[in-house]
């Protein structure tokens, strides 16, 4: 009898679970799956990132091969949003009018190839005209998406993993090949460390949020004119609403900054469609820190040998679109797997 294989996935946040399910769907008999990582969904760590997302799907122009790679990443996932929002509510995704108002807009904005590029995919979509804009705002467009209970979501992923068969370990790792000592017969490790341990070009940048009770019916994002942006994220599953944010590469302060929250709230108020009875008035439940690891020139995803017959599969440095790449990542993870002979496709019944 074939000895059992174990192919062990290095992380647990958005990625690392999105990945082990995927990778879970096309195990062969002689294979299990061991997911390790120092937090899980129940972790409060500023250094886990998923949990404190706002989150939702939106989309970034571009016409970079980074850009053009994370939109078919992202092509792909707000695909998978669309199914499972339909087919299990319990995952705390739920489809929502999205609307990005833009005062000073970049000039990848202004290039209609890149709004393609990155807008194209979505329900939907309108570039909307100047007299259809607010004061003061010189880009604007609407379209369908999604918003994500990001704390439910991740529980839904592991939860799903578990029940599937898979096993969880608690466990800090030095480097990702000491996940090779971690279960008998590791032949493939998938770093989705979100740094990457080690990684030079590897960097986390700091948002600060606030999670306020108030409810909103869209998810909007706001470009101010110095550059600086603002958004508003409602929770499915009453989960509140996420008014943010910051994006302060290198930043290590894991304080909230009393400044910074009433910043945020002050422009929520200004530009945010809250329910009337809110006044202008905050039900602040807390405010969040959290570090999201990001990578010089993207994500890494590609496959490394390490010693004869071990390979470790990198997916890791999605910055702050780690939700929105997901499902993507994850089918690019499993595609060099199986260009690699890691995982063999499961013969069609």
């Amino acid at each position: 009898m074939p000895e059992t294989e174990t192919i062990v996935v290095i992380g647990a946040g958005v990625t690392g679970l999105s990945t082990a399910l995927y990778i879970q769907q096309h195990l062969l008999p002689t294979q299990s799956i061991l997911l390790v990582a120092k937090d899980f969904p129940d972790s409060t760590s500023v250094n886990y990132a998923s949990p404190w997302a706002g989150a939702h799907y939106r989309p970034v122009p571009g016409s970079s091969p980074q850009f053009i790679r994370e939109e078919n990443q992202a092509r792909r996932t707000y695909n998978y949003f669309k199914k499972l929002a339909s087919q299990d509510p319990a995952a705390g995704i739920e489809p929502i009018e999205g609307i990005e108002y833009l005062e000073n807009p970049p000039a990848e904005y202004k290039d209609a190839e890149s709004v393609q590029n990155g807008y194209g995919h979505l329900d939907g979509f309108k570039q909307l005209s100047q007299d259809e804009l607010p004061p003061d705002v010189k880009w604007g467009v609407r379209y369908q998406t999604f918003v994500i209970n990001s704390p439910v979501y991740c529980a839904y992923m592991l939860r799903k993993f578990i029940l599937k068969g898979g096993q969880k370990r608690e466990y800090t790792l030095a480097d990702p090949k000491e996940a090779f000592h971690l279960a008998d017969n590791v032949r493939t490790v998938v770093n989705c460390s979100g740094t990457g341990m080690g990684d030079p070009k590897s960097f986390i940048i700091r948002g600060q949020t606030c999670l306020i009770r108030n409810p909103c019916n869209v998810t909007l994002t706001r470009q101010n004119s110095d550059g600086t942006w603002s958004f508003c994220i409602p929770r499915p599953l009453d989960g509140g609403t996420i008014i943010g944010g910051t994006k302060e590469p290198h930043n290590w302060d894991p304080n909230p900054c009393p400044e910074t929250r009433a910043q945020l709230l002050a422009n929520a108020a200004k530009w945010f469609p809250f329910t009337a009875e809110s006044g202008g008035q905050f039900d602040v439940i807390r405010d969040i820190v959290g570090r999201r690891p990001a990578r010089e020139g993207g994500m890494r995803i590609e496959t490394e040998k390490v010693a004869e017959g071990r390979f470790v599969v990198h997916a890791y440095g999605a910055g702050g679109r780690g939700f929105e790449l997901s499902r993507g990542v994850a089918e690019d993870v499993v595609l060099l797997m199986f260009e690699g002979g890691l995982l063999r496709q499961k013969a069609s019944l």
